[in-house]
């Protein structure tokens, strides 16, 4: 591992902290296997991207099925309805998610949630790829600097990432779960969330995304903390160590269940009631966010890490935030660098487009039916 400092006692220059190139002559697999740091973190790794091209896609098709519900005279999921369910485009955007968290299941399995979780900047690239091609959504010229931060973002975090501490039994996860800090952290996002359900949410759902968003991206942190434990249990038990027939393979099973329905709820009011692409990328860092504390917490990914490493993953982390922030706030600002640029750094309310700097809700659909009765109103009567 590369260490931030030197060995005596000061800042290590930053091309010390740079890893040297590979080896000559290797195969792609072991390239790939090189860069990642082990065989089990570029499992992982593919896994993870994977998902990401999966996860971003089904946005895209969940949205067409709800638009297409609401088209029909059916009822909106933002207004509680589950019209939705009758579409096949829904259905078959959910399918694509499962394929995707499938994927991400497995991936978490192998790798650790500070290296998986991050990789979930591909999905907003990708979802913004998609929505400009199949929603008609605008791709600002900024956005392409954003997927290269991603991407910049990407292979940082993959090459500096932690190998995930050896584990031997499901036991030994449970046993981290149970840990009084881990405990408490549960017990805020339960108390926080209910307060998000009962509170915020009818109050400022409809127009505050961070609402939704939060309730799942706090709820989706546990559910990451339980998938792991059951990946971990499904890899044990692949190599000879049967682990998924005990009671705390069980109960993370169930737990999961609980978690993903309540996400699936308020993932759906959000994309009900906000553009896809802010959806998304706010997701994006509040999930990661949590996910990472989370791991943090529980896992203790940064426990054995050099100084170096924690550092560029840092810097990865914040990379990829920043490429996610870009696609997200420049998409409906004027065209060119410069309003792209004034449009990421005005803090001031704009009278066009409020929604990007407070966050609040953009619904296509009502702005046009709004705009429809305003010329009927104007047209003279017969």
């Amino acid at each position: 591992r590369i260490s931030l400092f030197s060995e005596g006692g000061g800042m290590a220059p930053l091309a010390a902290m740079i890893p040297p190139p590979p080896p000559a002559h290797l195969s792609m697999r072991a390239e790939i296997e090189w860069l990642a740091g082990s065989a089990d973190n570029a499992r992982g790794v593919a896994l993870a991207l994977s998902s990401s091209l999966f996860i971003g896609a089904s946005f895209i098709i969940k949205k067409k099925g709800l638009l297409m519900s609401v088209e029909k005279g059916g009822s909106s999921a933002s207004a509680g309805g589950f019209s939705y369910l009758r579409q096949p485009v829904w259905w078959l955007g959910m399918l694509t998610m499962i394929g995707g968290e499938s994927a991400n299941f497995i991936a978490y399995a192998y790798a650790p949630a500070i290296l998986v979780t991050p990789l979930g900047a591909a999905t907003i690239a990708a979802s913004a790829v998609f929505a400009r091609f199949f929603l008609g959504e605008d791709m600002h010229i900024c956005g392409i600097a954003g997927i290269l931060l991603c991407t910049v973002g990407t292979v940082v975090l993959v090459r500096f990432a932690p190998e995930e501490a050896p584990v031997t039994s499901v036991e030994e996860v449970w046993s981290m779960a149970m840990q009084p800090v881990f405990r408490a952290y549960v017990c805020f996002v339960l108390s926080f969330t209910l307060a998000l359900v009962y509170g915020a949410a009818p109050k400022y759902g409809k127009t505050h995304v961070v609402v939704y968003v939060a309730i799942c991206s706090m709820i989706g942190s546990l559910s990451v903390m339980a998938l792991r434990g059951i990946g971990i249990a499904a890899k044990l038990t692949m190599r000879g160590s049967d682990q998924l027939r005990k009671r705390e393979t069980l109960f993370f099973i169930l737990w999961v269940g609980c978690c993903i329905a309540t996400q699936m709820n308020y993932l759906n009011k959000a994309l009900d009631t906000f553009n896809t692409t802010m959806v998304s990328s706010v997701y994006y860092v509040f999930f990661t966010v949590c996910t990472v504390t989370a791991s943090m917490i529980m896992y203790k990914d940064w426990e054995n890490q050099t100084p170096g490493s924690i550092f560029w993953q840092v810097v990865a982390l914040l990379v990829n935030v920043a490429g996610v922030h870009i696609l997200s706030g420049t998409r409906d600002s004027a065209p060119g660098c410069r309003a792209g640029l004034r449009a990421l750094l005005s803090r001031r309310k704009s009278e066009e487009k409020p929604e990007y700097t407070h966050l609040c809700a953009c619904d296509d659909d009502a702005e046009q039916q709004q705009q429809q009765q305003q010329r009927q109103q104007q047209q003279p009567p017969p």
